[in-house]
């Protein structure tokens, strides 16, 4: 036996308030929307019939009820029955036979938002050479159809009967508020109490000035500049805004988005594509596709294509730019580098003009990676920000340029460098290569000094650590703590050994080194005049404690991580210097 489904009319209302739209002010938005298709379904085939919507207010109406009236198509009984009363119908679109693009509206739940804010709905509607049919929707579920006087014209007004707890909603200051909120931009004249609402142009065919203003009115900025945008596949059109002030890449951009110049979101993501959160749209488009909710876009590929082809155009006023404008382009630069450092990372055109544009920290001044190589030839680069800072100065002494890469992107695009010119020479620095190129002391001195290297050696043995002593500038430095990635691989492997299992513990081992082919290095520097008092030192015990102490200082001025034995030996040095330096009591 083949039934039908039975509908709780009110258990539907219940699941669209609060869980497909996001507030019931969506009720002024369906009103309207349905307004326009019924217009635009009339002058398909009739093209010069009356084209215009109206809302009277409670102020209007005088009984607390809102009216929205429009010179659409209106609709037969037969149509009536068909669309007005069946949950799910898909809208007198395919009733009448037009493809879906040509409506606002894309799913069937018609006036069913309305019962958000009503308890009743009442419809007038006239269809060309068809009496007035007058249908009345309850939000019990019932619903009743009746006959009576002919309204003269084509067309259909909806009177919405509030509920007792939301006849806010239906307030004469909010009514006109979601009015201008979603249909400012509508095609065909919206009034309210007679006021005229709809602008009747788009605001980005105004100039410049409407421009700025649009911005200012929507996201409250002055933009930079604007970005003209146009995708004809999708029958978008509209600009980016671009921002005055750093924005977070972390943060979702909104966008407002308007379908067919109905308002669709005041803050849809993923419009742009990810790298581009220095811009904000406000877009207008006629073949992308709403959610159930017409709140967001749906992800298809036809919106996957528009975010693609919208980057490529804000790429394309990067480069021009670049070209035309090269201080705009570095006041751009200073605001929002971060942005396009994240295209440089996958796209050869912005890495060329990064490499060109941008100012990178080096130890020898600021400047963009093309100069730095014109002065210097290799890249030679720092992976991170502390090491960066530890060697900046010592690699500048040794007449050695090095750029800082620890800043988000720039290790990556300076590797990428090589794309753009197989003959760039990028080379990541090893802060053991420095040692390399400190002077050795002469022969004698060095004699001389072994009974010192042997006693801060015994010192430094139990944490894995060599000593060297070799002569540098800057003078004033008196210990350099270096070393190379083998090393520090090698300290982590031995630490991970010591806490796993023996199963583990055996795995690893297999990739260990012997200890001297991986120590770090505490190098310290001759021409240091606390470094030479030390070395002179009579006391073996003395001489350990400096030398504990400078290989303390060196690890903190390096930002090197501290082991618990570095943080002991540190404390401990520290004390015992001061216990010698202070006299006891009983001496």
């Amino acid at each position: 036996m083949n039934q039908s489904f039975q509908v709780d009319l009110r258990g539907i209302v219940d699941l669209l308030s609060h869980h497909l739209y996001s507030s019931p002010r969506v009720y002024v938005r369906e009103l309207m929307q349905n307004a326009v298709d019924a217009i635009t379904a009339r002058r398909a085939v009739a093209p010069s019939a009356p084209a215009s919507v109206w809302l009277e207010t409670p102020k209007t109406t005088g009984d607390g009820t809102l009216r929205v009236h429009d010179t659409g198509l209106g609709l037969t009984e037969q149509q009536v029955h068909e669309l007005l009363a069946t949950i799910g119908r898909s809208g007198k679109r395919d009733e009448l036979g037009f493809s879906r693009h040509e409506f606002l509206g894309q799913f069937g739940i018609g006036l069913l938002s309305c019962f958000l804010v009503a308890d009743e709905i009442r419809v007038q509607t006239r269809h060309e050479g068809h009496p007035t049919v007058y249908w009345t929707g309850y939000s019990d579920g019932r619903y009743e159809t009746k006959a009576g006087p002919d309204r003269q014209e084509v067309g259909t007004t909806v009177t919405l009967v509030p509920r007792r707890d939301a006849a806010s909603w239906l307030d004469t200051d909010r009514v006109r508020d979601l009015a201008v909120l979603f249909g400012e931009l509508l095609p065909y004249p919206v009034r309210v109490d007679g006021d005229l609402i709809t602008a009747g142009e788009l605001p980005w065919r105004g100039g410049r000035a409407a421009l700025t203003e649009l911005a200012q009115q929507t996201f409250g900025f002055t933009p930079f500049d604007v970005i003209e945008l146009n995708v004809p596949e999708a029958g978008l059109t509209g600009v980016a805004l671009v921002l005055p002030t750093p924005a977070n890449p972390a943060a979702k951009a909104g966008h407002r988005v308007y379908l067919k110049r109905m308002l669709l979101a005041e803050g849809a993501e993923d419009v742009l594509p990810e790298w581009a959160f220095f811009a904000r749209c406000v877009l207008d488009a006629s073949e992308l596709r709403p959610t159930a909710s017409r709140e967001a876009l749906y992800e298809d590929g036809l919106l996957e294509s528009v975010r693609e082809q919208l980057g490529a155009q804000l790429r394309g006023w990067l480069v021009n730019l670049a070209r035309h404008d090269p201080d705009r382009m570095n006041r751009f630069l200073a605001v929002h580098h971060l942005g396009v450092k994240a295209l440089a990372m996958h796209d050869d055109e912005m890495l060329r003009l990064v490499d060109r544009w941008w100012p990178m920290e080096t130890n020898m001044g600021r400047m963009p990676l093309e100069e730095f190589r014109r002065r210097h030839g290799v890249v030679r680069y720092s992976a991170n920000v502390d090491e960066f800072r530890q060697l900046a100065a010592v690699a500048a002494a040794q007449g050695l340029a090095v750029v800082n890469g620890g800043y988000t992107y720039d290790t990556e695009l300076i590797e990428r460098l090589p794309v753009l010119d197989g003959s760039i020479l990028v080379d990541r620095l090893d802060p053991s290569d420095l040692s390399t190129r400190f002077d050795t002391l002469e022969p004698g001195t060095e004699l001389a000094l072994r009974p010192f290297l042997a006693a801060a050696q015994r010192c430094l043995d139990p944490l894995g650590c060599e000593v060297v002593l070799r002569a540098f500038d800057p003078p004033s430095m008196p210990a350099l703590y270096l070393t190379d990635r083998n090393a520090t691989f090698q300290r982590r492997l031995r630490e991970t050994t010591q806490v796993v299992d023996e199963l583990w513990a055996g795995v690893l081992s297999a990739f260990e080194k012997a200890e001297a082919q991986a120590r770090p290095q505490l190098v310290l520097n001759h021409r240091n005049p606390l470094v030479r008092r030390i070395a002179a030192l009579p006391s073996p015990e003395v001489v350990g404690l400096t030398v504990q102490a400078l290989y303390g200082q060196a690890l903190l001025l390096g930002h090197h991580p501290l082991r618990p034995a570095d943080t002991a030996l540190l404390n401990r040095s520290f004390l015992d210097l001061i216990d010698l330096a202070v006299p006891r009591e009983d001496a």
